[in-house]
């Protein structure tokens, strides 16, 4: 069996290593002539570093990233809702990660040049098409001669070129009204240098957490994002979602006035920051089907989601997953990529729907309605049983409990 995967991000990648794994020929065809270490800060959190510890990369992420131990959850104007800890603080049988997105996917494109051979990545391939029959998938790129196999994989990202030919009438991505900026720098760490901080609310949000050890002990490559509502849920997107998108960091000072940060000094972080990237907040409505014969979609291409609840990557992280497993089990591609799409879609249509109610982070949108300026007790204005049920049910959702993570699994691997 031969499988081609359009896209090297992360889900790519992945699946890449995946397939490989588990003895299936594989080469990635990617648009861009460089793969470049693009983004700032995502978690990968233990159901997606299972996934990657199975394939011998725990020690490479220990390299390049954070165990993240703890989460705390504030109000915007600094008063703690809930704090949490987070990996194998909390039970889990590996660890949580905050890790620069583009250090993720260089350890990843590493990996599969060292595994797959040195050309199992082929930049410079802009898909334009594709035709099937009953043998075979042929890919057509652009100024290339076409590309046949058993199989393609779209996990060409939230603009995906697949999908738009499975689905010409969708559309741009559904905006939610949000803009964001997000940046990393170097920065005096806060707590224990493992702590991972969101506040705020619904109109306005703000999260900030290490990504990478900094130049001495006592700093941290810091990621920070900043999210306000500046539109109305379904408007068109203000811009393309583009990650490269830069801004001057001094057009933050309305947002970042919002919040009072007692754990950092938020705009000395901001101000510090060389390269600060705005883009809005889109996803896209989950989809009838992600598999049309010998052709399916992965990660942002088949579920592209908000930015909540640590789940884009990991979810991807889970489809390539699924989708190896399905390939090695059926001799017929056409059987395979059906059984991942059955396996997949549901589950990751409810993470899409419930991030756009907020995810887990939605424990502090329901504090601020409920306590606009603050409060002395968190008990006075919530019970803490209801933020722990609403947090416990979206980690459910997107499997990622500790009895899912753990389960089956002895003990963390390096």
């Amino acid at each position: 069996m031969r499988i081609i995967v359009a896209g090297a991000g992360i889900g790519g990648l992945v699946t890449a290593l995946r397939l490989h794994h588990l003895g299936i020929h594989c080469e990635i065809y990617e648009q861009s002539d460089l793969v470049h270490e693009l983004g700032v800060g995502i978690n990968a959190l233990p159901h997606a570093v299972k996934e990657l510890s199975e394939l011998g990369l725990l020690d490479r992420l220990d390299e390049v990233a954070i165990r993240t131990r703890e989460l705390v959850y504030s109000h915007r104007l600094g008063h703690e809702i809930m704090r949490r800890p987070c990996g194998l603080a909390a039970g889990f049988a590996l660890p949580q990660f905050s890790v620069h997105r583009g250090r993720l996917q260089g350890v990843l494109l590493r990996a599969v040049r060292e595994r797959l051979g040195k050309h199992a990545v082929r930049t410079g391939h802009r898909l334009v098409g594709f035709d099937q029959d009953a043998g075979e998938v042929e890919v057509r790129f652009a100024g290339r001669e076409p590309v046949r196999a058993d199989a393609l994989i779209a996990a060409d990202g939230i603009h995906s070129e697949v999908r738009a030919m499975l689905f010409p009438a969708e559309g741009p991505p559904r905006w939610n009204g949000v803009l964001m900026w997000r940046g990393a720098t170097e920065w005096p760490r806060f707590g224990d240098g493992h702590r991972m901080v969101i506040a705020g609310g619904t109109a306005a949000k703000v999260v900030i957490y290490p990504i990478a050890p900094g130049r001495t002990p006592e700093t941290r490559l810091t990621n920070w994002a900043i999210g306000v509502l500046a539109g109305q849920a379904g408007d068109p997107p203000p811009q393309r979602q583009d990650w490269s998108r830069r801004v001057d960091p001094t057009t933050l000072a309305g947002p970042l006035a919002r919040f009072r940060m007692p754990h950092t000094d938020l705009p000395g972080l901001v101000a510090a920051t060389s390269e600060v990237y705005e883009f809005p907040m889109c996803d896209r409505d989950p989809l009838p089907y992600w598999t049309h014969g010998r052709v399916t979609l992965l990660g942002d291409a088949a579920h592209p989601m908000y930015p909540m609840g640590s789940n884009g990557a990991g979810q991807a992280i889970l489809d390539a997953k699924s989708l190896s497993e399905q390939l090695a089990r059926y001799h017929d591609p056409v059987e395979a990529l059906k059984a991942y799409q059955d396996e997949r879609l549901p589950a990751t249509s409810e993470v899409v729907l419930r991030n756009r109610i907020g995810g887990p982070e939605s424990v502090i949108d329901e504090v601020e309605r409920r306590a606009p300026e603050g409060f002395s007790r968190i008990d006075d204005v919530i019970d803490p049983a209801e933020l722990e049920a609403t947090v416990a049910a979206y980690a459910k959702a997107a499997g990622a409990s500790r009895e899912q993570v753990n389960r089956g699994h002895s003990g963390e691997q390096t």
